[in-house]
């Protein structure tokens, strides 16, 4: 199929449109192979990880295998979420033409390549394996830097410092293997770090603005989310420090009274955005339920549930937050970019109830104590999170690989 490329010509107004170039509609902006990267991967390396854990495979892994179970849902499916958003976000924001056919191309050939090398990491060797893995996000913060450089959009600078951290927090995991320092666990943690606080950064301002849309369509008789505001920069200084006390050492005093604080933080501010109210659209109450995962994960970390291991945090920050809110944005994503509506089919909300179970039975696994019971629900949490992002895969695809209804009509 073909589709355009988008070659940004300034009309009378100031408003951007586009003449076309010819291409595959598949290759016509990042959200499109870059979502169904992450997805695909997102599907594959849970199984994976669980075979491991239960020694039913044996893989050539340089790094331990929880090391690379980590490395490779933040490092591996979060950052091609993360790739496919900016790659679609950026050009709005420039104006500029985005990444595609050959470049992106390359681009997501670089990202598959660190996957495959952190598979055959014991057979490639730390150096070259860190080589491979580390070029696409090296070269993704060049692309993403080059473009608001050009486009001097400089007020979302602050993303290029995520993808620093990002692959900052990659090279880390990297120079344990290489033995220069035990590093790894922080570069994970830096990494989930990083994620959270995207979520909390760039949630913040859409989850408020497309609830006040549709209420305003939907729901004239509520009233309408709180705008971002200095209670909303208080929560994220509150947040964000946490995030770094945690990152430097997860067993400093101040992380249970600080996570505390962050949790209850989240909560107050998520409950300013009527969620409650959209709970007629799945598209939507499933970006406040990705936040709320925040908050969960926050007062988990703070160790106010008895019975349940930092683990658990990690797994409501991860799977909850990280894995909810991708969800949510690469279906609103995919449909709105491609020119669908923007409402939630069957499926579609059987996605995001799937990825609720995988995340909700994973936290709550550590109260099990019989190992049986303990790796049954692990396998049905598991289970549950292939099947989401699976789902998506599947249903998704002719979405991703089609041209824009508008295009094709």
């Amino acid at each position: 199929m073909k589709s355009s490329a988008s070659i940004p010509v300034q009309p009378a107004g100031g408003i951007p449109r586009y003449r076309h170039r010819e291409g595959p509609a598949f290759l016509s902006a990042g959200f499109r192979p870059f979502f169904l990267l992450a997805a695909v991967w997102a599907a594959v390396a849970v199984p994976l990880w669980l075979a491991l854990l239960g020694n039913h495979v044996v893989l050539p892994l340089r790094p331990a295998p929880v090391t690379w179970h980590a490395h490779e849902l933040i490092f591996g499916f979060a950052s091609a979420a993360v790739a496919g958003f900016l790659l679609t976000a950026i050009p709005n924001w420039t104006g500029r033409m985005p990444l595609q056919n050959g470049p992106l191309v390359a681009l997501a050939g670089l990202w598959a390549a660190g996957r495959l090398a952190m598979l055959v990491s014991g057979i490639l060797g730390p150096g070259p394996t860190a080589a491979i893995d580390l070029a696409f996000p090296a070269v993704f913060l060049a692309v993403i830097a080059r473009e608001i450089v050009a486009g001097r959009n400089f007020h979302n600078l602050p993303m290029l410092a995520a993808l620093a951290l990002l692959l900052g927090g990659n090279l880390l995991v990297h120079l344990e293997a290489l033995d220069f320092a035990d590093t790894a666990a922080t570069g994970n943690r830096l990494g989930i770090a990083t994620l959270v606080m995207l979520i909390s950064l760039v949630g913040g301002r859409i989850i408020p603005s497309f609830t006040a849309n549709w209420l305003a369509r939907e729901r004239r008789d509520v009233k309408p989310p709180s705008t971002f505001g200095r209670f909303d920069g208080a929560v994220l200084a509150i947040t964000g420090a946490t995030l770094v006390a945690w990152v430097i050492d997860p067993d400093l005093a101040v992380i249970p009274g600080a996570s505390l604080a962050a949790g209850i933080a989240a909560f107050v501010r998520l409950a300013r955005w009527r969620g409650l109210a959209t709970r007629r659209e799945p598209l939507l109450w499933v970006l406040h339920l990705g936040y709320a995962w925040v908050g969960v994960g926050f007062v988990l970390l703070a160790d106010v549930v008895p019975g349940l291991p930092a683990t658990a945090a990690l797994h409501a920050l991860t799977g909850g937050a990280i894995g909810t809110m991708t969800l949510a944005v690469m279906t609103r994503a995919s449909l709105g970019h491609t020119g669908r509506p923007l409402s939630a089919d069957s499926v579609t909300t059987t996605i995001y109830l799937l990825v609720t179970l995988a995340a909700a039975l994973r936290v709550v696994a550590p109260l099990w104590g019989d190992l049986y019971t303990w790796l049954g629900i692990l396998t049905v949490s598991g289970a549950a999170w292939s099947g989401a992002f699976g789902l998506f895969a599947v249903s998704y695809f002719p979405v991703l690989t089609r041209p824009r209804r508008s295009a094709a009509r």
